[in-house]
């Protein structure tokens, strides 16, 4: 891990969905499924993106929304920018058998490489992809081939029409897991949270907060004593149970603590 920004080069781009590219970089890194890097671009800024491929090169993967991701969507193969990381703690799936991953909008990314462990280590797996749009499902080709991929989109263009908390329920109240592990909207996070107390399963979900240093030093992404960069983002529902915020209120650059509805937007 380095905690200075080292230049990559970008070796491929590839367009995943009409908003979602991942960038392919020449660099060399290990890391556990879930954990993140931050990217810089000298002279505009500096964010967090999870890690989509690692060990000889890393791939990250970004959905196009401010001044930073619009930056990074202009550059072209051969161009570079600054990595550092592997930062935060990943999914622990010790022990597991049979586990399902509820991904939403761009939390396939973080689960992708998970997917991909689980299936190595030839657990039994169910994936509920959910987007809002079949445009939309991102790395649907890659997550059908580590397990069973159950697909939810809100117009109904592909899959079920519907949201991946009521398949996860449906899938609930029919099968044992041993683990739940998640990522996307916390809305979402917080209804999958709920529904594995609910059943009494495990899970460990992918939390999201507005990061600068992103290894503890900072203190702007905490939540009830946690700190999303250092002890997540991935959380127990241990921890989880312990974060009173969650599922309710973020925070701003400023630090101001706002509902999850407004620091949505703010994020766009």
């Amino acid at each position: 891990m380095t905690d200075l920004p080292r230049m990559a080069c970008i070796k491929k781009i590839m367009q995943e969905t009409p908003s979602i590219k991942t960038f392919y970089l020449d660099m060399q890194m290990n890391a556990k499924p879930g954990q993140f890097a931050m990217a810089w671009l000298p002279g505009i800024d500096e964010k967090p993106f999870t890690l989509t491929a690692v060990g000889k090169e890393i791939a990250i993967t970004v959905q196009e929304k401010g001044k930073f991701t619009k930056a990074l969507f202009a550059l072209h193969e051969g161009n570079s920018i600054g990595i550092r990381g592997p930062y935060g703690n990943g999914f622990d799936y010790k022990g597991v058998k049979k586990a399902c991953i509820v991904a939403g909008g761009c939390g396939a990314a973080p689960v992708l490489l998970l997917a991909q462990e689980l299936k190595k280590k030839k657990i039994k797996l169910k994936i509920i992809l959910g987007a809002r749009t079949g445009k939309e499902c991102l790395f649907k080709k890659q997550l059908a081939k580590t397990g069973d991929l159950y697909i939810t989109t809100d117009d109904g263009s592909e899959g079920e029409k519907g949201f991946t908390t009521t398949a996860l329920e449906n899938f609930l109240q029919k099968e044992k897991f041993d683990c739940v592990f998640a990522c996307g909207p916390e809305q979402m996070l917080s209804k999958v949270f709920a529904l594995c107390e609910k059943f009494k399963v495990e899970c460990q979900l992918n939390l999201e907060r507005f990061m600068k240093c992103s290894f503890g030093i900072c203190g702007q992404c905490a939540i009830n004593g946690f700190l999303v960069c250092k002890d997540g983002p991935v959380f127990s529902g241990e921890q989880l149970r312990k974060m009173p915020e969650f599922g309710n209120f973020a925070r701003l650059k400023s630090t101001k603590k706002v509902s999850l509805q407004e620091y949505a937007q703010w994020r766009q």
